[in-house]
């Protein structure tokens, strides 16, 4: 008679952790250990030995699972966490010093659905924890006097079973920094904040849950993610948005939430492709694409875009050109009714703006350059205080575009517009573009207007 499964023990060390979450996504895709193990060319054996936390699991095995199971990427997520607890431990033993595990860094909410209530139950030292980034735990090394009196005496509690009450927070949570995010950039608050949000959120994911709104809990952290790792991204807190999209990619996956998911594909090809790896962002949009008859048209639109940006990257002008009339004709045919909320920020400006990002590197060697010009000014005429960075992004983008093509003091104009537009935000891409523009404002240098945008410029990404 086969053996019970072993319990595990999700609040236990990150390695138990580590294969509670392998345990958990392999019983939703419904895979023996046997399988799996087939599937990554290891015994089932094996498999289970890392399930139990007996053997650890390094990163090129933890991305393999992630393909096979399709979490989108929460074990490779999860792996560093892990091999620096085993670390630790070991220098522990060395020293033979306690072995008390100290989990700072690592995500509470690592632990997908398991209901284990404990963690509603014992939260009350959460505040002492990071999530997402050990850049608390750096603050608060040397905290001021001023810190020490807001120093929480009764941290926030859990609830002990999650209501749509709660579902309907995270969702409103989202709004509002998603908001924020748009009208201020990245950086400061706007990212403390929308990151203390995403670990509430996450933590309920740990609490009971009725099964009839769990579906919807998972929307709703994935819709936050989303959020959150593009706060991230604009503050160039790159690793940290890698982690948070893919947590924000598993917790669609788990509510079967197609529109999410392709949102956040797309801005995980936006991230790689901003960080040059072109070929991880292609490969990105394509993912966003699986079941296109999913999709609502505006979302195709959007991955089409993010595709043409990665072809331009990596010079393949004609696929270029027509991923970019794929979007146009996509953007064509679409019906805003039948979009989610959050796709509202698509619209004919956002559209102008995106094509006009994929056609600027090809613009800039010469070619094309009325087309892409015309995109941008069109971007930046119809854009609104809304969107105020996807604007001043725009005019950046036009008026280094305009230098480029010798029209420098047309270029100036737009320029100190952008700047204006800037001026309100703290964006680390905002700013990047900012930089590009005085670069090539250089062989202008002798032209008063220039070398006074170009000295604006330098005190406003200095600030």
């Amino acid at each position: 008679m086969p053996q019970p499964p072993k319990e595990l023990n999700p609040t236990g060390s990150l390695r138990e952790r580590f294969g509670a979450h392998v345990r958990h996504w392999r019983g939703v895709r419904k895979l023996s250990q046997s399988e799996l193990g087939a599937m990554v060319h290891i015994s089932g054996n094996l498999i289970g030995k890392i399930e139990k936390g007996e053997r650890l699991c390094r990163l090129p095995l933890a991305r393999l699972l992630d393909a096979a199971l399709r979490t989108g990427g929460i074990l490779e997520w999860m792996c560093p966490f892990v091999e620096a607890e085993a670390d630790k431990q070991r220098r522990d033993a060395y020293n033979k010093e306690s072995t008390t595990l100290d989990h700072t860094g690592l995500p509470e909410a690592a632990m997908l659905s398991l209901d284990d209530a404990s963690l509603c139950d014992n939260w009350a030292d959460a505040e002492n924890r990071a999530f997402l980034t050990t850049e608390g735990a750096a603050a608060r090394e040397t905290p001021s006097p001023f810190s020490r009196l807001l120093a929480p005496v009764e941290p926030a509690r859990l609830p002990a079973t999650v209501r749509l009450q709660d579902i309907e927070q995270i969702l409103d949570a989202a709004r509002v920094v998603s908001g924020w995010d748009n009208a201020y950039g990245g950086g400061g608050i706007v990212r403390q904040i929308a990151t203390a949000q995403l670990k509430w959120a996450a933590a309920l994911l740990e609490c009971r849950c009725p099964e009839r709104i769990r579906p919807e809990l998972f929307a709703a952290a994935a819709r936050l993610g989303m959020v959150v790792g593009a706060i991230d991204f604009d503050a160039y807190a790159h690793d940290d948005a890698r982690r948070v999209f893919a947590f924000a990619a598993a917790c669609a996956e788990e509510a079967g939430e197609w529109h999410l998911r392709a949102k956040i594909y797309s801005f995980r090809a936006r991230q790689a492709i901003w960080l040059g790896d072109a070929d991880t962002g292609l490969t990105h949009a394509e993912l966003g694409l699986v079941r296109p008859e999913r999709l609502t048209a505006t979302e195709h639109a959007m991955l089409h875009t993010a595709r043409a940006r990665a072809y331009a990257k990596l010079g393949d002008i004609k696929a270029m050109f027509a991923s970019i009339d794929e979007a146009d004709a996509a953007f064509a045919r679409r019906d805003p009714a039948l979009d989610p909320a959050w796709m509202a920020y698509y619209d004919e400006a956002q559209h102008q703006g995106d094509t006009g990002h994929a056609l600027y590197d090809v613009a800039l060697t010469g070619r094309c350059q009325p087309a892409a010009l015309e995109r941008f000014r069109a971007a930046v005429d119809l854009h609104t205080d809304a969107y105020v960075r996807s604007r001043a992004m725009s005019r950046t983008k036009l008026a280094a575009l305009t230098m480029a093509v010798g029209d420098p003091y047309e270029a100036v104009t737009v320029g100190n517009l952008a700047l204006t537009d800037v001026g309100q935000m703290r964006s680390r891409r905002a700013a990047a573009g900012l930089r590009e523009l005085a670069v090539l404002g250089a062989r202008y240098r002798a032209v008063r207007e220039v070398a006074e945008l170009r000295s604006r410029i330098q005190e406003a990404v200095d600030a």
